[in-house]
């Protein structure tokens, strides 16, 4: 651990908001590890070598991505330009050694000895400038899905701007091949060992569901493996070893998630589909990673939140659990001898460690621990897990994360005891975890009480949980918000100092709880949130539009409905407080969601603060942006639920910051 940070409140905030996010990538046959690292102000790639040596490997000025490209010593980047989700593909070539190509001596009186441009690796870290255009075409999206020896397999709105194909690019001579053109937003690709077939996850009709397609040669000719129209949800979708199968987890005619395998039948009809259950269990979602060799398989059980790993054979048989120091939330990549794998863990207590797991015994060696970034003394607050009662008898997955006595001393005192935030996620169809948020310590730091609900609507509680906000049922959902509010002396809070913080579909829930439930909430912390359903699947960008009307409902047929569940529609009602941050390029919900809502709050006189960011996109990538308005938010809050000031001056309501200048 560091040393211990002033225990004033703008020096704990500002301790939490430094700390740095790591995400795992991929692993090379050597034992590096390609990895994300947000030290340099936003995500960009970070090499971790089997000695433990870090070489940061971009210096882009939004946040990217990458995978390496299996026998050579290059990486595939995916970047795209101030959040605005535009995706390009660019290569970087790490060898020879970047050192030495930087010293190669040039010059009228010396031969010039580098290599040709074609095989110079970019100086290090790479700039946008030194990066060597793969897939560039900045009107389009242009997402990763799968990269080997030969070839990167990519999805692209490029064709019309709303429907994705299916494209494969061969490395070695710049030819393309479209194995899917036959429409639909594809969300995930993952191509056969034999490189002769992929399979397609892409959006189908139903909320929160996926068809499951096969292409190969043909163009829009592709085998459909499941239903279009069925109400499941199938994903981490990968090959047998002998390439006659799919492994996944997938809720078909179940209520939970489960790890099967999926084999064509007769005639290559969704009817004819011979599923068959590897591991299941009664009462929680499974997820699986299966093997690059398809010899082994990783179980994640997700139960309340966290979810904990080990490992299966093939058919299924449970090999060993996966020993990790805590419960929380972890991502998986396998190295490609399918030997051991890669293992980014979050936890409420760590920001983010990778460990390397042996897949053969589940023991796993620390590569980099997260906690030793945590300064000693910091307060850290653990959440407790709750079942919140409705009124209609369902029963709201909540977390509460209560200030810690170290902070209660040195915040506000009084001022904010009985305060509560609840902190709704984004989405609608995510969910809250317990895992490291620097927003809900800074605001326990603070003095709040944050609960973090996963209201009717949220993943991760079975197929019935997450259907229950669909369409014509969206304000149930905001119901919840009244039930947790009825529940808050229970934790012995004021009900009359509660306030609303939420990001995207999170934003929505505190301008809608604000708004129809205007005499529950205090004051509200908008991020990217929809002031107005109509105009955001209006206004929203053209690929996403028709996959968001199947949650929402769609403007032809729907749009009373939309108006009726419009925060906009109940302005009138609206006299809590509100903090609303978004970014100019957001392409999910447009800057308009929020510039017409502060507009009317100006019209009507309702104190606020509008902060926008023109280099960011849905959401804060930037730290340097994360540190203007997270703390501002919090100080807005204090003064409202606590009439008193915590971190120092935060501007004057109704401006607007142009700082850098989950929907």
């Amino acid at each position: 651990m560091t040393s211990a940070p002033s225990t004033s409140v703008p020096e704990i905030v500002n301790a939490l908001l430094d700390l740095t996010a790591w995400a795992v990538l991929d692993v090379d046959p050597e034992g590096r590890i390609l990895a994300g690292n947000d030290e340099p102000g936003s995500m960009q790639l970070v090499e971790i070598a089997p000695d433990g040596t870090r070489t940061q490997l971009t210096a882009l000025p939004s946040r990217c991505s990458g995978r390496y490209v299996p026998g050579t010593r290059r990486v595939v980047v995916q970047h795209d330009n101030g959040g605005d989700e535009k995706t390009q593909l660019s290569l970087l070539d790490l060898a020879p050694s970047d050192a030495t190509v930087a010293s190669l001596p040039t010059g009228p009186a010396l031969p010039d000895v580098r290599p040709a441009a074609s095989s110079l690796p970019a100086r290090l870290p790479a700039t946008l400038e030194t990066l060597a255009p793969l897939v560039h075409d900045p009107e389009h999206k242009h997402d990763l899905a799968d990269v080997s020896a030969d070839s990167v397999v990519f999805l692209t709105n490029r064709r019309d701007g709303v429907d994705f194909d299916l494209v494969v690019h061969d490395l070695a001579t710049g030819t393309e091949t479209t194995l899917y053109d036959g429409g639909g937003y594809l969300s995930a690709a993952a191509a056969s060992h034999d490189r002769r077939s992929v399979a397609i996850t892409v959006l189908s009709s139903q909320p929160r569901s996926t068809q499951i397609l096969v292409a190969g040669d043909g163009g829009d000719s592709a085998a459909a493996l499941t239903a279009p129209d069925e109400h499941a949800h199938h994903a981490q979708v990968a090959w047998t070893a002998d390439d006659d199968a799919l492994v996944m987890a997938s809720d078909h005619d179940r209520e939970f998630a489960a790890v099967v395998r999926v084999r064509p039948g007769e005639a290559n009809s969704p009817e004819n589909t011979v599923w068959q259950t590897l591991v299941e269990a009664d009462d929680h979602d499974l997820e699986v990673a299966l093997s690059p060799d398809g010899t082994a398989m990783i179980v994640g059980h997700h139960q309340d939140g966290v979810t904990t790993l080990a490992v299966h054979e093939p058919d299924g048989t449970h090999r060993c659990d996966v020993t990790l120091p805590d419960a929380g939330v972890p991502t998986v990549v396998w190295a490609p001898d399918s030997s051991r794998f890669a293992v980014h863990l979050t936890t409420p207590g760590d920001p983010g460690s990778i460990h390397l797991v042996d897949a053969a015994t589940g023991t796993a060696t620390t590569v980099v621990d997260g906690r030793d970034q945590v300064p000693a003394g910091l307060p850290v607050a653990l959440p407790t897990v709750h079942r919140v009662p409705t009124p209609d008898g369902e029963q709201v997955p909540c977390f509460v994360y209560r200030p810690v006595p170290a902070t209660t001393s040195t915040s506000t005192g009084p001022a904010l005891t009985g305060a509560s935030v609840l902190l709704i996620h984004g989405g609608p169809e995510g969910e809250a975890t317990r895992l490291f948020s620097p927003v809900i310590q800074a605001l326990a730091a603070t003095g709040f009480t944050v609960l973090v609900p996963n209201v009717r609507g949220s993943a991760g509680y079975g197929k019935r949980w997450v259907s229950l906000d669909d369409v014509h049922q969206r304000l149930d959902s905001v119901a919840d918000l009244a039930a947790l509010h009825a529940w808050l002396p229970e934790l012995g809070l004021d009900p009359e100092r509660s306030a609303l913080w939420g990001g995207s579909y999170g934003g929505y829930m505190v301008l809608a709880g604000t708004t129809m439930q205007p005499d529950l909430w205090a004051a509200g912390v908008d991020i990217v949130g929809m002031s107005s359903l109509v105009t955001f699947l209006e206004n929203t960008s053209e690929y996403r539009r028709a996959a968001r009307e199947r949650e929402y409902g769609s403007l032809e047929h729907d749009r009373d409905f939309l108006l009726t569940a419009s925060p906009i529609t109940y302005l009138d009602q609206l006299r809590a407080p509100l903090f609303v941050i978004h970014g100019a390029n957001d392409p999910r919900v447009p800057l308009s969601e929020a510039e017409q809502i502060a507009a009317a709050l100006a019209d009507r006189g309702v104190r606020h603060e509008l902060r926008v960011y023109v280099d960011e996109g849905h959401g804060l990538a930037q730290r340097a942006n994360r540190k203007d308005a997270y703390p501002a938010a919090i100080e807005f809050l204090a003064e409202v639920l606590g009439g008193t000031e915590v971190l120092g001056s935060t501007g004057t309501p109704g401006s607007t910051g142009n700082a850098g200048g989950d929907e």
